[in-house]
C-alpha cells in the first residue's frame, strides 16, 4: 500500500508568484501537479516546457506534469527534459501508448496514464504493468475549481483490484474536485496521490490547507480499513 500524498495543482496558483507560490507550499508536500494544456484536446491554455524548467531551477519537488495535450509523442520529452520527474498522458490521442511509456522510460521520467471520469479502465488495461502512475480523472479535464464526480469512485476500486490481479505497483491519483470533503471517499476507494488546487492555493495557509486534505485522506483510509462508511462527501 503506498503512502498517501497531497499533489497541490499549480493551476489554481498565482501564476505571476510561481516560485514563491510553490515554495509556501513546500514546508507540507513532497510534490506539487502540473497541469499542461494545449487548447485543442481541451479548451484551455496553460503552460509548456518553459515554465516547468523555470520550475525546476525555483523548486526541489517532485514535479508531476499532467498533458493534455493531442501531440505527448512530440512534448513529453520536452517537458522531461525541462525537469519534469513524472510525465502523465491520456493514450486515446496516441497511436502506440505502450511506446510512448517506453519512450519516457527512456528519457529518465516515470510515466503516468490518465482516463477520464466517462472511460472505462479497460482503456488502459494493457498498460497497467508498465506504468508508476495511474490518473482517474474525477472531473472532466481542462478547467480548475469544478465539482467533484462521485460516480468515479467505482473505477477506483476497479484500478485497485487490477492492480491486485497482476501485481503491478502503479500508484493511483484523482484530480478534479479534491478537498478535505471529497478526498476520503477516494482514498477509501484506494486512491493514494490526491491533486488538489484550489483546496490549497485558495487559503492563506497553504501548508495547513494541504496538511487538512492530507488528514482526510488518512481518515478516509482508515475508514474502509476498519469496514466503516466512507467519507465521499
Amino acid at each position: 500500500m503506498h503512502e498517501l500524498r497531497v499533489a497541490p495543482s499549480i493551476l489554481s496558483a498565482d501564476f505571476a508568484r510561481l516560485a514563491d507560490e510553490v515554495a509556501d507550499v513546500a514546508p507540507a508536500v513532497s510534490m506539487v501537479h502540473v497541469d499542461v494544456m494545449d487548447a485543442h484536446y481541451v479548451p484551455n491554455l496553460t503552460l509548456g516546457p518553459p515554465v516547468v524548467r523555470s520550475l525546476r531551477a525555483a523548486t526541489p519537488l517532485f514535479l508531476d506534469a499532467h498533458l493534455m495535450i493531442t501531440d505527448p509523442r512530440t512534448y513529453a520529452p520536452q517537458v522531461v527534459a525541462a525537469g519534469a520527474d513524472s510525465v502523465t498522458f491520456h493514450p486515446e490521442v496516441e497511436d502506440d501508448p505502450l511506446g510512448l511509456v517506453e519512450l519516457l522510460r527512456d528519457v529518465g521520467s516515470q510515466v503516468g496514464v490518465a482516463v477520464r471520469p466517462h472511460q472505462p479502465l479497460s482503456l488502459v488495461e494493457e498498460l497497467l504493468e508498465s506504468i508508476d502512475l495511474l490518473l482517474v480523472m474525477t472531473v472532466q479535464p481542462g478547467f480548475g475549481g469544478q465539482a467533484f464526480q462521485p460516480e468515479v469512485l467505482p473505477k477506483i476500486a476497479e484500478a485497485v483490484a487490477a492492480r491486485e490481479r497482476l501485481g503491478a505497483r502503479f500508484r493511483i491519483e484523482v484530480d478534479g474536485g479534491i478537498s478535505p470533503d471529497t478526498v476520503g471517499g477516494t482514498a477509501a476507494a484506494g486512491a493514494d496521490t490526491f491533486v488538489a488546487g484550489s483546496a490549497v492555493f485558495d487559503h492563506l495557509d497553504r501548508p495547513a490547507a494541504a496538511r487538512a486534505v492530507l488528514a482526510a485522506a488518512e481518515a478516509g483510509r482508515r475508514e474502509a480499513a476498519d469496514g466503516g462508511p466512507s467519507a465521499a462527501g
